[in-house]
This record gives structure tokens, sequence and C-alpha cells, in this order.
């Protein structure tokens, strides 16, 4: 699938978007390793659901940012593909949400960074299906048969804010938390739910790389 729309400007910000307390602490507890970014980065906490991370995502874009602030969409996900493991990682080439999709920007790209800063660990890449509940059992059969192949609350309503703000590039990488054959009862109780936190607490290197290849000039 074709990049998505936008190119960051030079020294541009780059935005990370999360649902929970728990994501919002892997991501900022990953940055001492890092590396340096290349420009200001800040880890948004939205909150749950949609409706939250809309209203988060639009009130943090129209705090006086660069409109060509990158917007990636990140923390823990529902896998649906059967075979899926905690830890694996999700790349989105789309967001699906009440039939619209929003195209991510250098997938590809993402799902090799991701290979190399978190070696070992599966990485899928595909459509990633957004939610205003969690799904479970019967519901994720349903969600895998349209082909997408994780689910979470927050991905697609961000990207969708995020491009409804200015043109811009925008992503989306989750790390499965439950899958199939593995599901969550209580997220901190879970022996995947601790292996998905050290997954995201590795991913910055790789967001980083893909924030700095925006920032080169197009060829």
């Amino acid at each position: 699938m074709a990049d998505g729309p936008g190119t960051a400007a030079p020294g541009a910000p780059l935005l990370i978007a999360c649902a929970l307390g728990i994501e919002q602490f892997a991501l900022r507890s990953g940055r001492g390793r890092a590396g340096a970014a290349p420009g200001p980065v800040t880890v948004l906490r939205t909150g749950m659901g949609p409706a939250a991370a809309e209203e988060a995502v639009s009130r943090a874009l129209g705090r006086d940012r660069a409109p060509a602030t990158a917007v990636l969409a990140s923390g823990f996900c529902a896998g649906l593909v059967p075979g899926m493991h905690p830890g694996d990682l999700v790349v989105a080439d789309e967001t699906r949400e009440a039939g619209d999709s929003t195209v991510c920007t250098g997938p590809g790209l993402l799902a090799e960074a991701l290979a190399r800063a978190v070696p070992g660990r599966a990485v899928h890449t595909g459509p990633l299906a957004g939610s205003a509940h969690v799904v479970r059992g019967p519901g994720r059969a349903e969600l895998w048969a349209t082909g997408a192949i994780a689910v979470d609350m927050e991905s697609a309503a961000t990207l969708r804010t995020a491009l409804r703000s200015g043109p811009r590039p925008v992503a989306a990488v989750r790390v499965v938390v439950d899958a199939p054959e593995h599901e969550l009862v209580r997220i901190g109780t879970i022996r995947g739910g601790i292996s998905a936190f050290r997954v995201l607490r590795a991913v910055l290197p790789a967001f980083y790389e893909w924030h700095r290849s925006l920032l080169l000039p197009r060829r």
C-alpha cells in the first residue's frame, strides 16, 4: 500500500499518542536509551476510547504546534490472527473505523526499523481496526474476517483527528498484549502484559528512525 499523506518539515515535532498511563510510562522510560530524537518529542496520554483520543489529539495539535507535526499512535492492542503472541508488534498500513480508513505513512520503513530495535520479536503489517469497546471472542473473529490483523480503541481516532488538523505524516504501532490463544483478563496481572510492556519500552529508536526519514529531502 502506498504511503500516507504528509511530509515532516525540518525540525518538525513528533507527537506519540497512547491511551493508558502504563503505556505512557513504558514509552517515557524508554527515552533514555533511545538516542537523540531528530526533533521535539511529546508522549501524550489521551485516555481510553476514540472520543477521548479525538479530544486530546485535537487539543494537543491546536497548541501552536508546527502544522507538519508527525503523529504516531502507540500502546497495546488485541491481536486477531491465530498464532500471534503477547509482545508481537503490529504496524498499521491503514487504520479502519466505521467503514472509513486512514492510510499510514511509511509502514514498511517502520516495520524494518522495529525489527532492528526489537530483534527476535515478530512484526506484523496490515490493517488495524478501531473499536469503541473491548473486543473479545467472536467479535475478534468477525474483525479478522474483514482482513484486520489487530484492534484497539484509539489509533483510528488519533490518526483521523491528526489529519483533520492538517496534512502530516501519521502512523500506528501497537504491541500485542493478548491474542486469540492468549486472552487477557487484567493487563497488569498476566505474563503477556509484562512481555508487552518490555517491548513497548524498546520501540522508540524505531519511531525516531521513522521520524528522521520524514525530515530528509525528497529526491
